[in-house]
């Protein structure tokens, strides 16, 4: 059987605007295997983004407990959970929110400024990971200097500097072109199934979703499994 990476139990998100109570997530009952790749698909609003960010413990559940790599993180504090993320979880995004005034390689390495690595050791770190999306050569180019897919890249470099074993991916495709996204999907396949991490990715992109090991459509709050083709 193969070990859980992640849990949720139970889980349900609530939220009040004004006097209207919106349940966005509905009593969520998921197991993540270490080494899976999961697509998760549905319509805006239907609570994709918020279970990323259970998942990714920037946010907490109203009810349920949610467990990544054995910490409970509904019941961690704000400066726990910032501790733990710094080491344990990659985020990646639609838009890349790089820093224009830093470099690649400065980009890459922002992150393991909140760990205690070496001044010496954040340099390599973040040259390996470089290395690994094939942007070795452009680590001291600015963002600026960089086309759409290759900053994506320098994203997914500073996602996996701190080789977390979690990375959760919103949207990383969505503002590429098919060829250029297809090149994104197969890096991530390749951080997958050579390195190991598992990932989460929300898509509105059904071809993006063929990428990944299997698919949970979300609608309505609730999740329904089904194998991706």
């Amino acid at each position: 059987m193969s070990e859980i990476l992640a849990r949720l139990d139970g889980v349900s998100r609530v939220y009040q605007k004004g006097k209207e109570r919106v349940e966005v997530l509905h009593e969520l009952n998921v197991e993540i295997p270490k080494g899976d790749f999961i697509a998760i698909m549905g319509p805006s609003g239907s609570g994709k983004t918020t279970l990323l960010n259970l998942l990714g413990g920037l946010d907490k559940p109203t009810a349920g407990t949610v467990t990544v790599g054995g910490a409970e993180l509904s019941s961690m504090s704000n400066s726990q959970l910032s501790a733990w993320r710094s080491t344990h979880v990659g985020f990646i995004f639609q838009f890349y929110n790089l820093l224009p005034v830093l470099t690649a390689h400065r980009n890459v390495e922002l992150p393991l400024l909140l760990t205690s690595f070496s001044a010496k050791e954040r340099a390599r770190r973040a040259a390996i990971a470089l290395d690994i999306v094939g942007l070795a050569d452009r680590a001291k180019h600015y963002p600026r200097e960089l086309s759409g897919g290759q900053e994506q890249r320098v994203a997914i470099a500073r996602a996996i500097v701190s080789d977390p074993s979690l990375l959760l991916c919103d949207e990383p495709t969505g503002d590429l072109d098919r060829v250029t996204a297809d090149e994104i999907l197969r890096l991530l396949q390749v951080l997958n199934r050579e390195h190991g991490k598992t990932i989460v990715m929300v898509t509105h992109d059904a071809v993006a979703a063929e990428f990944a090991n299997r698919t949970l459509h979300c609608d309505k709050g609730t999740l329904e499994a089904k194998e991706a083709a």
